[in-house]
């Protein structure tokens, strides 16, 4: 069973130990019941970029969310169940540009992240060169 310390925990330490992210912080918690809660963190990346991860957990099911910001939405990784036509639903990808795509994730969230950072790092990396 998934429980909000071990969930929390684990995406806490996974973040804090990217060398990506400057500060993680537990902005949002709250816990209905010991099989459903949710939590928000937000992560200081470089300049003033920011990640925030939105999980809730319930019997089971996770919902996610994972954006990547600045002054304005950037990139985002949801299960919002719609987009019924990828192949991937519910998961999917909204790039910089607000297009919608196919999404590699799979709702599990520590394993996720480490896609998710990755895209981001790509992401910082190629805008930087511009």
């Amino acid at each position: 069973m998934t429980s909000l310390p071990s969930l929390l925990g684990a995406m806490t330490a996974l973040l804090q130990a990217h060398s990506l992210c400057k500060r993680v912080a537990n902005v949002e918690t709250k816990e209905f019941s010991a099989d459903q809660f949710l939590f928000k963190i937000r992560v200081e990346l470089e300049g003033s970029d920011h990640l925030q991860v939105r999980i809730y957990y319930n019997r089971g099911h996770i919902d996610y969310a994972y954006q990547l910001f600045a002054d304005a939405p950037l990139l985002r990784w949801d299960n919002k169940e719609e987009f019924d036509y990828l192949s991937t639903y519910p998961h999917h990808h909204h790039d910089e540009h607000g297009k919608v795509h196919l999404s590699p994730l799979v709702g599990n969230p520590v394993n996720d992240m480490q896609t998710v950072l990755q895209a981001v790092s790509d992401f910082i990396s190629n805008r930087s060169k511009l």
